[in-house]
C-alpha cells in the first residue's frame, strides 16, 4: 500500500514552469479543509525542491511510459492486464495500494511460484495497465466480482489468492462473496479493520470528482518523480529499497492520473471497506495463512494481522522479524511455503475449534 501523492493528469500540464506549480501546490496544500499544516509546509518544500531539482536536470519533464508485460482479458467491457507464467494448480496474485502487478514480478514472487504453479497477477482497476471506468464506483466488493470474472474468463478454477496490503481486502471480499471457488486465501501485510488514519483524512478530498482531478492538474510529473524516493524509503522501511525495485519500478506509471485516482479512491475508501468485511471474519472457511513483518510502518501488525488470527478459527500467523510493509521483496521463501500449505489442505473448509 504505498501512500498517495497529488499527481499529474497530462504531459501539457507537465511542463509547466515549477514557479507557477509551486505557488499552485502551496495554495491548494494551505487549505485546512484538505490538510494538515505540517502537510502544507511539506508540500510547500517539495515544490521548492521541484523548482531546485528541474533547474539542475535531476528529474524528467515528463511521465516515463511502460509496455504491458502481460496480456489482457475483456470483462464487461473493460479491458484487464494480466501476467502468467507457469503450469500447475493455480495462484492468483492481487496487489497493494500504488502499485501493480508487476510488483510481484520485480520482486520476483512470480517466479518462485511459477516453477510449481500457474500464476496469474491481476492489475486492479486503475492500477498497471487496466483501467478505470467512472461510471462504476470501485469499492472492494466491486473489485472481487471483476477479479472472478476474470478468473472465469481465463478458466480458473479454485486457485489460491495471495494479496498484498490493499489486496488482502480485495481477496477477503472475494472469499466472503464465493468461498467455493476459492481454495485458501494468503494475506500479506494487511488491513483489515478500520482505524483513525491520517492518510485517510488528508486523501479524501482528493478522490472526489473534480475537485482531485483540479488538484492532480496543480502538479507536473516531475514532482511525482522528485517525491517517489521519499515515498519508497517509507514503505520499505526498515529494509533499504532493493536494488530490482530501483531498477525496474516503472514510476512513470504509478503517477499516471489513472492510478493517481485509483490510489486516492482506494485510500479514502479502504476504512468502509474494512467495516463492512469484519462481520464476514469469524465465519470463514477456507484455508487462511496471515504474514506480516513486525516492523511494518505503514500498518499495524498488532491491530490488523494478529488480531485477524485471533478471530479467524483455524489461521495461521507467521510474524517476520525487523521486516516492513514489503514482506514479498524479502520474505519469499515463507510466502511460498504459506502456499505450499494452503495448496496440501487441498482447500478444505475449516471447521470451529
Amino acid at each position: 500500500m504505498l501512500p498517495t501523492a497529488l499527481w499529474p493528469t497530462s504531459r501539457r500540464q507537465a511542463a509547466r514552469r515549477p514557479s507557477g506549480v509551486a505557488k499552485g501546490v502551496a495554495k491548494l496544500l494551505k487549505s485546512g479543509a484538505s490538510l494538515t499544516g505540517a502537510a502544507a509546509r511539506e508540500g510547500r518544500k517539495a515544490a521548492r525542491q521541484l523548482g531546485r531539482a528541474v533547474t539542475a536536470g535531476r528529474v524528467p519533464a515528463a511521465e516515463d511510459t511502460t509496455r504491458p508485460s502481460g496480456q489482457f482479458v475483456e470483462v464487461d467491457g473493460l479491458q484487464v492486464h494480466y501476467i502468467a507464467r507457469g503450469k500447475g494448480r493455480p495462484v492468483v496474485l492481487i496487489h497493494g495500494n500504488g502499485t501493480m502487478a508487476e510488483d510481484f514480478a520485480i520482486c520476483g514472487l512470480i517466479a518462485q511460484l511459477a516453477k510449481r504453479y500457474r500464476v496469474i497477477a491481476i492489475d486492479r482497476p486503475g492500477f498497471g495497465h487496466t483501467d478505470r471506468p467512472r461510471h462504476r464506483i470501485w469499492t472492494a466488493d466491486a473489485q472481487a466480482r471483476l477479479m472472478r470474472r476474470v478468473l472465469e474468463r481465463l478458466g480458473i478454477e479454485r486457485p489460491v489468492v495471495l494479496g498484498h496490503s490493499w489486496g488482502t481486502i480485495v481477496s477477503l471480499a472475494l472469499a466472503a462473496q464465493a468461498p467455493e471457488a476459492v481454495r485458501g486465501l494468503v494475506l500479506l501485510s494487511g488491513y483489515y479493520y478500520a482505524t483513525r488514519r491520517a492518510d485517510v483524512a488528508m486523501i479524501t478530498p482528493l478522490a472526489l470528482p473534480g475537485v482531485g482531478d483540479a488538484a492532480r492538474s496543480l502538479v507536473p510529473a516531475a514532482l511525482g518523480h522528485l517525491l517517489a524516493p521519499q515515498v519508497f524509503r517509507h514503505v520499505f522501511s526498515p529494509q533499504a529499497i532493493p536494488a530490482s525495485f530501483q531498477a525496474r519500478f516503472p514510476v512513470g506509471l504509478s503517477i499516471h492520473p489513472t492510478q493517481a485516482r485509483a490510489s486516492a479512491e482506494d485510500t479514502a475508501s479502504m476504512n468502509t471497506a474494512a467495516a463492512l468485511l469484519r462481520p464476514h471474519y469469524r465465519g470463514l472457511r477456507v484455508p487462511l495463512a496471515i504474514l506480516s513483518g513486525d516492523a511494518d510502518a505503514i500498518v499495524d501488525p498488532a491491530g490488523q494481522s494478529c488480531r485477524l488470527h485471533e478471530e479467524v478459527v483455524g489461521s495461521t500467523l507467521t510474524l517476520l522479524p525487523g521486516l516492513g510493509h514489503m514482506i514479498h521483496y524479502a520474505a519469499k521463501p515463507q510466502i511460498v511455503r504459506a502456499v505450499d500449505s494452503i495448496m496440501a489442505t487441498d482447500g478444505k473448509r475449516l471447521k470451529w475449534a
